[in-house]
């Protein structure tokens, strides 16, 4: 009797520890869902930053103006002077180019080119001859200096020696602020391009030359 009575106080005693057991169990389990529904129901936390005005993106308008194609320069009509179709004498050509500061260095560079592509008029520069530098003075004398292919790759004659020196004059003489010209071939003066026409002096403008 005294064995079975252990027993069961034994038994009592291991179920009442279960059931502690259980209870808290159930009591952690309740703890955690409240706090968890607690959590549900708590809005988020909002970070808030303050930026300076100064600093904060603003819209710029954007205007038509601010994005239109650059207008072109102002445009000049000059006289260019070249060779007939049959290379007797010099006949004037009109072309429009940009008027810039040094539009005597422009046109001579534009005669250089030699006439518009439709036209039947004759190119009387040599090929491959650069205008190096011009120089305007104030007393109306314009000094050019031109490459060595001027004489070196100059077809010679009379005629053409003439065409290629007037062209050049002529050119130059219809700006106010010029009425002769001095020729340069590699910094140098020179007498003559090729033997035929006498340049030790300043060429004033020939309309002898013209049609």
């Amino acid at each position: 009797m005294l064995i079975k009575s252990r027993k069961q106080k034994i038994f009592v005693i291991i179920l009442i520890v279960g059931c502690m057991l259980v209870m808290a169990g159930c009591g952690a389990i309740n703890t955690l869902t409240s706090l968890k529904e607690k959590f549900r129901g708590e809005e988020e936390p909002t970070i808030t930053i303050d930026i300076p005005e100064e600093n904060q993106f603003q819209e710029v308008p954007m205007n038509a103006e601010d994005y239109s194609l650059e207008e072109p320069g102002e445009q000049i009509v000059v006289q260019l002077w070249f060779g007939d179709s049959q290379g007797q004498t010099l006949v004037m050509e009109e072309r429009e180019i940009s008027k810039v500061e040094g539009i005597g260095r422009a046109t001579v560079n534009e005669l250089i080119k030699g006439p518009s592509a439709d036209s039947d008029l004759l190119p009387i520069i040599p090929v491959g001859t650069v205008l190096k530098d011009i120089n305007v003075k104030s007393d109306g004398l314009v000094i050019v200096d031109f490459s060595k292919e001027l004489i070196d790759n100059h077809i010679g004659g009379t005629t053409s020696e003439a065409l290629t020196v007037y062209s050049i004059v002529n050119t130059l003489t219809q700006f106010p602020t010029v009425d002769r010209v001095q020729f340069l071939v590699e910094g140098q003066y020179v007498e003559t391009l090729t033997g035929h026409m006498d340049l030790s002096q300043a060429i004033s403008s020939s309309l002898e030359m013209g049609p």
